[in-house]
């Protein structure tokens, strides 16, 4: 008889605890003797054949949840059957349906009763060794040869014993005539020259030329052409009555580790929408801390917005009087001492002239925005754990941000 057909057998007649493990193998009473490891006719659902030591685990702890099941599997070293196959395969081992279409071999429907099964259990099955169909898997994988001299011996294992391998993964990457490290060249050469590209274009203020601030020219404003800026005109703003400087406008963040928005992160955040902590992104980051960050608004529910980029900096002490002029939001951190040294003479021209951002996670306590409730400034909230949120936090510090610059530009 086959493993399966008389694990059947048992279960049916509610006989499981006479099946017993010992050493490599489980007595079925003094019934059948079969390797714990052996192949059993039910194929699951993904393709693979169930061994007799998963069936019988999984009759033993089929009154638990499932996910109770795979942890107790798991701890065992067992082999687990998957979720979809939890319901068929107990119908058919407790008897509930006769047949199923995963065993791999039509079971008879009339059996015919053998001499060396127990008379007690009421089913027996007609065993056919001659059916290919039929064959007995070993541990190995493969058909079950009858003992010779009284060793068993297994097709696989005399498959794998006469087997040279022809190639491995090392030598398929050989390739003739072909040199990888050319292109390993010019893949370095190609982001070298890209990077050249874009220090150029900060030092020459060409990010400031190709992006107009929000439209605003030397003829007194308006777009160009379709794609929202005017390519012919210059960008030049200034300071007089509280407008923007000439050059790509500042973001200033805290240089501190204890806010949410800092130097590291600032560019996840405000170009893809997503907050990543700044420990992690320390940890990512190869080379030095960056002294400036261009970031720029890459998503955006208007279709005729105009692509501005901003310098983020974090290092006020290093900009010179005519920087001031450029500088139009700042990142507060909370703290007094954040200000000092800035050419302002209090927090009221600080935020008239500069629009203030403070970050929090939104089950802070309230004693963490005591301070800056009392400042002309925006508190952002977003969550510690669904980052799915972060887009509209960062969508919202755009909106509050372009809105202060039109009217900042137009004052």
């Amino acid at each position: 008889m086959d493993p399966l057909s008389a694990l059947r057998d048992y279960t049916i007649h509610a006989q499981l605890d006479r099946i017993v493990a010992v050493n490599e193998e489980f007595r079925f009473g003094n019934d059948y003797v079969f390797p714990r490891t052996m192949k059993t006719a039910y194929r699951s659902k993904q393709g693979n054949l169930y061994t007799l030591e998963t069936l019988v685990f999984f009759l033993h702890n089929a009154d638990l949840k499932f996910t109770d099941y795979l942890q107790n599997a798991l701890s065992r070293g067992v082999p687990a059957i998957t979720f979809i196959d939890r319901k068929p395969l107990l119908d058919y081992l407790t008897g509930k349906v006769s047949s199923t279409d995963s065993i791999v071999f039509p079971l008879p429907q009339h059996p015919e009763p053998q001499n060396n099964l127990n008379s007690s259990s009421g089913v027996d099955f007609q065993y056919r060794p001659e059916d290919p169909c039929l064959a007995d898997v070993g541990r190995g994988g493969g058909a079950v040869v009858e003992p010779v001299n009284g060793k068993e011996e297994d097709f696989m294992s005399l498959i794998s014993g006469i087997e040279r391998p022809l190639r491995d993964r090392d030598s398929l990457l050989e390739c003739k005539n072909k040199d990888f490290y050319s292109v390993l060249v010019a893949s370095m050469k190609s982001e070298e020259e890209r990077q050249r590209i874009e220090s150029q274009q900060r030092k020459d203020g060409l990010v400031a030329k190709s992006r107009l601030l929000m439209g605003v020219d030397d003829r007194g404003g308006g777009y160009g052409d379709d794609m929202g800026y005017d390519s012919m005109s210059k960008p030049k703003m200034h300071f007089k009555g509280g407008k923007i400087g000439e050059g790509v406008p500042i973001i200033l963040v805290p240089s501190a580790f204890q806010t949410l928005i800092t130097i590291y992160n600032v560019k996840e955040f405000l170009e893809d929408g997503v907050f990543i902590p700044t420990d992690m992104k320390v940890k990512q980051m190869k080379g030095p801390k960056p002294e400036c960050v261009t970031v720029q608004k890459k998503f955006s529910t208007d279709r005729n917005r105009v692509m501005t980029a901003y310098e983020v900096r974090d290092k006020p002490s290093a900009l010179k009087a005519e920087d001031w002029d450029r500088v139009v939001a700042v990142f507060v951190l909370g703290k007094e001492w954040q200000f000092k040294d800035w050419p302002f003479k209090d927090h009221v021209e600080i935020f008239n002239r500069i629009i203030g951002f403070f970050m929090r996670f939104e089950d802070d306590s309230v004693e963490s925005a005591k301070t800056v409730k009392q400042w002309n400034v925006k508190i952002i909230s977003i969550s510690k754990n669904k980052r799915h949120q972060d887009r509209a936090a960062a969508l919202e510090v755009w909106d509050k941000l372009e809105e202060f610059v039109r009217a900042r530009s137009h004052g």
